[in-house]
């Protein structure tokens, strides 16, 4: 059969998995005990283990069959949760995170995950270490040998009680062979003919037949009745050559006891799974929701008559094309109502009157299939905190809200990266030491809040933290320090001036460097992206008390609603999302102070620019004008007039992007193209306000 077909959905499916034993190991790191959540890891774990089976990647397979071995101890009360185990889980979903993306670009997935594939089967051996040094102690004797608990069912377990009363020595055999043998089924073969000798085996893990086929590790375990005692089997089985380990546990009438209740409740939960799969009652509702989706239970839900699957998967480049054709047709649309105002034909002003309206709801319905939660990347953000916080050694809550606020896919993906840089920058720079914390009266555990929520034709993304706050004095400092303001420049600086300085180029408050900080990289990456996006991003600090970077962003980068102006024989075009307000003004009212243009505006005084003289346009100087129109802008707080000839109106425009060939021209953000076929540039208002 050609899998390649079904690669694109092995891809989409593991990464829905992986993002889910992500957030549920969060979950279960919270509340250890809850074994719902164990439940819900392994259904994952085991889904992902069979995908990967069946596509023929073994590694991933493999990796995810390890961690299900201590999923399985966990759910059924053989095993604890601790650092340790939660540690090495972690680092297993990374490396099939790293798998995954190799196979997406168009790898084998492999990798060496030995250590991780260690340190997995150390932990169902029972080695694992706690805080004092040593192993954990073992519950029951399957345990003491370092193996997984062999359940047995009531013939074996009556074989074994009977010959315990009849005087004979039972056993619990764990034999572990050198990693360097090449034949590892003969040399089992030749410990149960050893054992065969002085005894019977009752049963083994893995079984005869896999055994034989050398279809297990290095290590198997079994039930052993014998007249020798657990040392002397030891030694003789030591004996062997290629022999690395050799445990050897004698069982009495209490550990047979225990064993018998373990293996009953197995029993017990494996029927009543049975009894569950074959009743398939209809579903109730929980009063208590699922912590995830879980994709094993769509089958049993179609055939049980539940509702079918609304939603599908589309690939994200038909949506490209879906919205250069409507691009395409919103010009055209522009186009015929112009046409339609010039001819004033009644049949057609009303077709094209219909036209717009019908086009209007198929824009919203465009622009909605476009619009994706920024779920999609905050939900990888938990995890990093977490592990940052630990390398740290710091105690931080990441509390996120409104992650189903929406965006242009274009802007999500995008934004990733900067919210990466202002997180890390958060728990490092902000965040304080434990230590630190309680002498300053706060928990020992920061909290940073991540939010996003729509304001106007805007989305906000804040984040913000309890930490030790931006102090103005020790910013201008560090920038006099390093070159970045001059020391008269730092006399005259605001405290908002000096929360700026923190974009510089190379800036760091940072007097250590580290894998995490100091190297004066990240903000200033932060400021470059988020400005392209024609966002913008402002600081809010209390020193002692934290600090709140909040991110502007449009909607979208498609289509936007913009105010078209004239100069000259030229069109622009201005986003409305931009503008303040417009205006007439004289020449008299215009101000020069240290060489700029000024102009007083709602008590205050802000810069003239004239995008005339600017964009060098040949045939309009608005000084030769009595009056001037003019077109208030705004960046955060700041605000600039921009001089125009005419306003045109307002109108909806395709953003289209200036291509590879243009260089980069400062205060463009790109062109459209008008109904008349012209080609209008966009003006970006960031450009103008420093």
């Amino acid at each position: 059969m050609d899998m390649n077909q079904y690669l694109s959905m092995f891809i989409d499916e593991s990464n829905d998995h992986l993002q889910s034993l992500n957030e549920s190991m969060m979950g279960l790191e919270a509340n250890p005990e809850d074994l719902s959540i164990v439940q819900v890891i392994f259904r994952s774990a085991h889904t992902l283990k069979g995908m990967a089976a069946t596509m023929g990647f073994e590694d991933l397979a493999s990796l995810t069959h390890q961690m299900e071995n201590v999923l399985d101890l966990v759910r059924n009360n053989k095993l604890r949760m601790q650092d340790f185990i939660f540690d090495t889980l972690f680092k297993s979903l990374d490396a099939l995170e790293s798998m995954v993306e190799d196979i997406t670009g168009g790898g084998e997935g492999k990798a060496d995950v030995s250590a991780i594939v260690s340190s997995l089967q150390a932990i169902v051996r029972g080695e694992i270490p706690v805080e004092g040094g040593g192993a954990s102690a073992a519950a029951t004797p399957a345990a003491q040998a370092g193996e997984t608990p062999i359940h047995l069912d009531e013939f074996q377990f009556s074989v074994l009680e009977q010959s315990i009363q009849e005087g004979h020595h039972a056993l619990y055999v764990d034999v572990t062979i050198r990693k360097d043998c090449q034949l590892k089924a003969v040399r089992a073969y030749m410990v149960f003919d050893l054992l065969e000798r002085s005894g019977e085996v009752v049963k083994s893990f893995p079984s005869v037949q896999d055994i034989e086929q050398e279809k297990f590790d290095q290590s198997f375990s079994l039930y052993y009745i014998t007249q020798k005692t657990a040392d002397q089997i030891q030694a003789m089985i030591m004996n062997l050559s290629e022999i690395d380990k050799v445990t050897a546990v004698a069982l009495d009438q209490e550990s047979l006891k225990m064993l018998g209740q373990e293996s009953a409740s197995a029993v017990s939960e494996v029927a009543a799974t049975a009894v569950e799969m074959e009743a398939a009652p209809a579903p109730v509702a929980s009063a208590k929701p699922s912590p995830t989706k879980d994709e094993s239970n769509k089958p049993v839900a179609a055939k049980t008559g539940g509702a079918p699957s609304r939603t599908i998967r589309v690939d994200i480049e038909r949506l490209d094309v879906l919205m250069n054709l409507f691009s395409e047709l919103l010009i055209d649309r522009v186009r015929l109502e112009q046409l339609a105002s010039e001819v004033q034909n009644s049949d057609l002003t009303e077709t094209v009157e219909h036209m717009g309206r019908v086009s209007g709801d198929l824009q919203n319905i465009v622009m909605k299939l476009r619009m994706v939660p920024v779920d999609t990347v905050f939900n990888r953000f938990p995890r990093m905190v977490r592990d940052l916080a630990k390398s740290l050694d710091k105690k931080v809550d990441l509390i996120v809200t409104g992650a189903e606020t929406e965006l242009d896919r274009t802007v999500i993906d995008e934004i990733g990266d900067p919210l990466v840089h202002l997180l890390r920058n958060a728990v490092d720079h902000g965040i304080e030491s434990i230590a630190d914390r309680i002498a300053a009266g706060k928990p020992e555990t920061g909290t940073v809040h991540l939010r996003a929520f729509h304001s106007g034709n805007h989305v906000f993304i804040e984040i913000e933290e309890d930490g030790t706050g931006i102090y103005p004095e020790k910013v201008l400092k560090s920038a006099v320090k390093k070159g970045v303001i001059t020391q008269e420049q730092a006399a005259n600086m605001t405290d908002e001036e000096a929360y700026q300085l923190l974009f510089a180029p190379g800036f760091s408050t940072a007097e250590v460097i580290s894998d995490v900080s100091g190297r004066g990289v990240g903000l200033d990456v932060v400021k470059a992206k988020i400005s392209s996006l024609g966002g913008n991003v402002t600081i809010y600090s209390s020193p002692g008390k934290g600090t709140n970077f909040s991110v502007q962003l449009p909607l979208t980068l498609s289509i936007i609603a913009a105010m078209l102006i004239r100069l000259g024989s030229e069109k622009y075009a201005i986003p409305l999302s931009s503008i303040v307000e417009t205006g007439i003004v004289k020449n008299t009212q215009i101000r020069t102070i240290h060489g700029n243009k000024m102009l007083e505006f709602r008590n205050s005084h802000i810069p003239l620019v004239s995008l005339s003289r600017l964009f060098s346009v040949p045939d309009y100087d608005e000084s030769t004008e009595e009056e001037t129109e003019i077109v208030v802008v705004r960046k955060g707080e700041r605000l600039v007039a921009l001089a125009v000839q005419d306003f045109i109106g307002q109108n909806e425009i395709v953003i289209k992007n200036l291509g590879k060939y243009l260089p980069e021209i400062q205060g463009i953000s790109g062109a459209t193209i008008l109904g008349d076929g012209q080609v209008a540039l966009i003006i970006d208002p960031n450009a103008f306000i420093k």
